[in-house]
């Protein structure tokens, strides 16, 4: 019997599970995974990344929580990057979807350079080059130093520097291009204080170069610090309408590039920074993996 209409709704309604599989740090996998489920905005998903799986322990485990989400619902979507066939295999019978997001790539290089792929688990993500690996650690110790304007230390080192109204998504675009891109990112909130001004706030005013803003919609951002501090003025859709009207009439009087947060990911915002800073022209342009 073909599904009702009510049956396609509820269907539509429940959260399709999702797996993002490694047998490294899954940083790849996430991140491809993620950039190909962004083509379906209407969709829900219930996300779960599951690193450095390789022993026996760890697929069977990994077998077992799929078999129990294949039952709850739909067979559960895998997004992989495991290089042993048998681990996928086994995932494939445990009733997932396993979209394997190397092999197809693999299997083309390997017919053009005429050589076989290497098989070792955790090739993708080794820590063969090691400067880009302390790159990266220095670039998230640097982005927690600046979390919110909490240090002016260094600030001059900065590739960019992110300001924005709380909750306008700083914190997790900062974080990305840290770990991601291996870019010094810091971030400052426009709070109250830094208002009324004909110029930007005092610490990052030396550095106008390096910064980026951002925005959104009022009532995304109410609805967003609603959920941290619920019936507070700070929350208020008309406090959050002052606060985004004076932020972007900061940005267009200081020629700050910006863009609003309200419908990007934060890969898609990270991108549009890249790209607006000409930071892709840099020794950073290509991700870490």
């Amino acid at each position: 019997m073909p599904p009702t209409f009510d049956d396609t709704i509820a269907h539509a309604s429940t959260a399709r599970s999702v797996f993002f599989v490694s047998d490294s740090t899954g940083i790849t996998a996430e991140t491809l995974g993620s950039a190909l489920l962004a083509n379906f905005p209407g969709a829900r998903f219930e996300r779960r990344t599951i690193p450095f799986v390789s022993g026996t322990n760890a697929v069977d485990a990994l077998e077992a929580d799929l078999r129990r989400a294949a039952a709850a619902g739909a067979a559960p979507i895998v997004f992989a990057t495991i290089k042993d066939a048998g681990i996928r295999s086994r995932l494939a019978r445990a009733g997932a979807v396993v979209i394997d997001l190397l092999a197809g790539h693999l299997t083309e290089l390997e017919a053009e350079l005429g050589a076989t792929a290497e098989t070792r688990a955790g090739q993708y993500h080794g820590l063969g080059d090691l400067e880009q690996y302390f790159r990266r650690m220095r670039a998230v110790e640097f982005a927690i130093e600046h979390d919110d304007g909490q240090s002016d230390r260094d600030l001059a080192n900065a590739d960019v520097i992110i300001i924005a109204p709380s909750r306008c998504g700083k914190t997790p675009t900062t974080m990305y291009l840290a770990l991601h891109y291996g870019l010094l990112v810091a971030n400052y909130p426009l709070t109250d204080d830094d208002f009324p001004t004909d110029g930007l706030p005092r610490i990052v005013a030396p550095h106008a170069a390096r910064c980026f803003g951002l925005t959104t919609t009022a009532l995304r951002l109410s609805q967003v610090r609603h959920e941290r501090r619920p019936h507070s003025t700070y929350a208020s859709l008309a406090q959050c309408t002052l606060e985004i009207r004076r932020a972007e009439d900061l940005y267009r009087r200081t020629h700050i590039p910006f863009l609003s947060s309200a419908t990007r990911s934060v890969e898609e915002m990270s991108a549009v920074i890249l790209q607006s800073m000409s930071l892709r022209d840099r020794p950073h342009e290509r991700p870490l993996t």
